[in-house]
């Protein structure tokens, strides 16, 4: 991959994807006479984005959304929460503007989906019909899968990898820390949500022990040896963090196996660790209702067709964002987004009776190393035959040893594109 990225900026790729390779192949009339029922499940950056477009392509359809949240709280940029430089009511979202646009909005949960009558069943004991259904349920945690971390202890070590009240937790628990105390942040095997995450959080909490506590330092135990933008992120902590940051790999006694939350205690093969606060990332899978969908695998993630997203194991059953297993395009908002547009013009070429055919795909993952810098990484992607792939040659990451305007240019441009992002999906 080369140093320099593919193209001039993040800005060109986002409209270059979503103006070119993403326009409609058919004339949008064809779809406007398309009467379908089609439900999403999941309103996050996926499932708002697909409801939007699928009302777009198909105005004459019955496009129902349901969400168990009448408001959306984005993960993307809760680490500058979680730091202490951006509040989290910047990061609530409504749904208005995607009622407005026609979209039947349901606030409720999910609890079954009967693929042989395709229906789906409602906590409030309602059910709904569909034609094709999208599930963008993003991620369930794996309670136990690290011993003794189930959903009690994440009160007292939270994850925080769902955005909300965790995020509050942990900014709280960060506060109220002892000058001298340290923190744990404990970093999963993959395959998890946002691949950099991890790291830029560590980057941003040794940000803010560096500035209010700064006889503390972060530890980040991890259960790899290598993780996305390994160079940039090292070599931004030998510069800015060199007394706040520890990195330990799974080869450096990194991987947590049991934890201890009455006494805040982190146990790896080797060592038995306390601090005054410990965010544990744990292992993931898809969202509940994947599962009950049928469309998991032994993995506990969802194998899907690249060009259409429809399920390999459920027919017209498709799934995009984070649940899918669509790698090397990883579990991030931008992936969820495109993914939305691509299976949303899919899903109308399909009842209209057209097939989906292969396009471009990419991704971009910003990531702040302080309050003012970030770094980025793009990939781009084939979806031939059905199976996604890099495009040899495109993307890039950014520059090691770049000066301190650059890192700035990319952190203006990560705000550019999150205002972006949730103005496509939310309005």
């Amino acid at each position: 991959m080369p140093t320099q990225p593919f193209f001039p900026n993040r800005r060109d790729l986002l409209s270059l994807i979503s103006a070119g390779t993403i326009s409609a192949m058919l004339p949008a009339k064809v779809y406007a006479q398309t009467h379908a029922r089609i439900v999403v499940i999941g309103g996050g950056f996926g499932g708002a984005t697909a409801a939007r477009e699928l009302k777009a392509y198909m105005p004459n359809a019955q496009i129902t959304l349901i969400e168990s949240n009448s408001v959306y709280t984005a993960c993307p940029f809760s680490n500058l929460v979680i730091g202490g430089l951006r509040d989290l009511s910047a990061q609530r979202f409504s749904y208005d503007s995607l009622s407005a646009s026609g979209v039947n909005v349901v606030f409720d949960t999910a609890t079954d989906v009967d693929a042989t009558t395709q229906t789906v069943s409602l906590s409030s004991g309602t059910s709904l019909s569909y034609d094709r259904l999208i599930l963008s349920p993003g991620i369930s945690i794996r309670w136990n899968a690290i011993e003794g971390y189930d959903e009690e202890a994440s009160a007292i070590m939270p994850h925080a990898w769902k955005a909300g009240t965790q995020t509050t937790v942990l900014r709280q628990q960060l506060e109220a820390l002892d000058d001298g105390e340290n923190v744990i942040l404990t970093a999963p095997p993959a395959p998890f949500r946002c691949p950099p995450g991890p790291y830029e959080r560590a980057s941003l909490i040794a940000a803010y022990l560096k500035s209010n506590k700064p006889r503390s330092k972060l530890i980040i135990l991890d259960a790899k040896d290598q993780f996305s933008k390994m160079p940039l992120f090292l070599e931004a902590w030998a510069e800015h963090y060199p007394d706040h940051l520890e990195w330990r790999g799974a080869s450096d006694d990194g991987r947590v196996s049991r934890v201890s939350p009455s006494t805040r205690t982190v146990h790896t093969d080797f060592e038995d660790l306390s601090a005054g606060v410990v965010n544990v990332i744990p292992p993931q899978k898809a969202g509940t209702i994947a599962e009950r969908a049928g469309v998991t695998d032994a993995t506990g993630w969802c194998p899907i067709d690249a060009v259409s997203f429809e399920s390999k194991l459920v027919a017209s059953v498709h799934v995009i964002g984070d649940a899918t297993i669509a790698a090397p395009m990883p579990k991030s908002a931008f992936s969820a987004n495109l993914q939305a547009k691509v299976c949303a013009l899919a899903v109308a070429e399909l009842m209209s009776g057209h097939s989906p055919s292969a396009t471009t795909l990419a991704n971009t993952c910003y990531s702040y190393i302080t309050e003012d810098q970030a770094i980025s990484i793009v990939g781009v992607y084939h979806n031939e035959d059905g199976v996604l792939s890099s495009v040899p040659d495109a993307g890039g990451i950014s520059p090691l040893a770049a000066d301190a305007g650059i890192r700035q240019l990319e952190a203006i441009q990560a705000a550019s594109w999150f205002e972006t992002i949730t103005a496509e999906a939310f309005g």
